[in-house]
């Protein structure tokens, strides 16, 4: 139980930082990019986004679970597909916020380049945004693989993971040990990262750190 707990808290952050890192990468280039030039271009991307986002998450998992054998990596690639959308919004949003500010209007006068703007001055003022966000996909992350190992659509056995866990643990009844351990373990791994990810915030507050220049 032990090391099944241990090597299924390996895989869960893993995948979960995996997708976190790269969908706030994409979310965060594709909204500040809407942000930024606005016009045609964001209504374009935001129509795209709003199909995109339609597409039904659980049964394109059902469906490749149906047709492959899933590993780690294809649930990455998955869950960054349909993942990226909602730093995307925050960071659009954000952006336009901070694209109307004086400091970057004197940054365009003065004959600041596009990457220099985004990167040097408008990038710096949202980080804060979206290391707040990222505590809260990375939860995210863990849960929604635990509960795909659990319904039958994650990993497949014998590798080791915590929805599998709590599957034996509900066929098991008479061993009550499977999914109290399961629990406890999920519930303080989600704890612990909430709180790192709050120190973190604070320690970025943009009432103390927002940087205009």
């Amino acid at each position: 139980m032990v090391a099944r707990l241990v090597y299924g808290f390996q895989i869960a952050i893993i995948f979960s930082f995996s997708v976190t890192l790269i969908t706030a990468v994409i979310g965060t280039i594709v909204g500040c990019s809407m942000g930024f030039f606005g016009g045609t271009y964001d209504l374009l991307l935001q129509r795209v986004i709003e199909i995109w986002s339609n597409i039904p998450f659980l049964y394109v998992i059902m469906i490749v679970v149906s047709i492959t054998t899933p590993t780690l990596g294809l649930f990455v690639l998955i869950n960054v597909l349909f993942g990226w959308m909602g730093m995307t919004w925050t960071t659009r949003t954000m952006t336009y916020r901070e694209n109307a500010r004086e400091y970057v209007l004197a940054a365009k006068a003065l004959g600041a380049s596009t990457r220099r703007v985004i990167t040097k001055h408008i990038l710096p003022n949202i980080m804060v945004v979206i290391i707040t966000a990222a505590p809260f996909l990375i939860t995210g992350n863990i849960t929604a693989l635990t509960a795909l190992d659990f319904l039958g659509f994650g990993l497949q056995a014998p590798t080791p993971s915590w929805g599998d866990l709590i599957s034996q643990g509900k066929s098991n009844l008479d061993s009550p040990w499977i999914v109290f351990s399961v629990t406890i373990a999920t519930t303080v791994v989600l704890t612990l990262i909430t709180f790192i990810g709050e120190g973190i915030r604070a320690a970025f507050d943009p009432k103390k750190y927002t940087r205009y220049e």
